[in-house]
């Protein structure tokens, strides 16, 4: 297993005068599943996104390391995947033409073998062809873990991974996250117990609202 690493340097992260969190310091490795729990409003898709590199924080630094080399900004998308209810969709394309255009974006061939097993394995195959616009939230929650692990990333970050799944979605969805959490780094943010359940550890937002207070 060639290792992966995140480090959370004195993250802090206000919206104009609002705190959302102060002071995190956390390193995630290879080989485990950590969950990011708060309640709504608590900051957990912010804080995703700040490791994902899609915002800033206002103060502190991440760091992305692969095999003993920093991995760039400009690069992140080649080691990231990334679910999430605000991940876009193309609704004029079908299931099998957005995860050739997500591979397109991506600047790599697309492996159509690896897509025919992610649809089946998502109970998508049999509506691989049709358009996005006639699927369910259901069916297109479980499109984008197909997006998320399509180039077989080292970083997984799941936002509300369950958000719109049925019992049998859910558990294809945890079947996975056990599975990839044995060799990659998976991040679950989520304030669902059953999401939390498959977590080792866990950083609480809640920890670092005020970090004056904790000193």
């Amino acid at each position: 297993m060639t290792s992966y690493s995140v480090e959370l340097n004195d993250l802090v992260k206000y919206f104009g005068r609002r705190l959302i969190f102060d002071g995190i310091n956390y390193s995630f490795e290879s080989g485990h599943v950590y969950g990011i729990s708060g309640p709504n409003g608590s900051g957990k898709s912010t804080l995703v996104k700040i490791i994902a590199c899609l915002i800033s924080p206002t103060k502190g630094k991440v760091k992305h390391t692969f095999a003993g080399k920093v991995v760039e900004e400009e690069a992140l998308h080649n080691y990231l995947g990334f679910v999430s209810p605000y991940l876009f969709l193309y609704d004029e394309f079908t299931a099998e033409e957005n995860l050739a255009h997500v591979s397109k974006v991506r600047g790599i061939k697309f492996n159509k073998e690896r897509s025919d097993f992610l649809l089946s394995e998502f109970n998508l195959y049999e509506r691989r062809n049709d358009l996005l616009r006639g699927f369910s939230s259901g069916m297109k929650q479980r499109l984008k873990f197909a997006f998320a692990l399509l180039h077989e990333p080292q970083l997984l970050i799941l936002d509300e991974p369950t958000s719109n799944l049925d019992s049998s979605g859910k558990e294809k969805v945890y079947e996975f996250i056990q599975s990839e959490g044995k060799t990659k780094v998976v991040l679950v943010a989520s304030n669902e117990e059953t999401d939390l359940a498959l977590c080792e550890k866990i950083v609480e937002l809640r920890d670092f609202k005020n970090q004056a207070s904790r000193k």
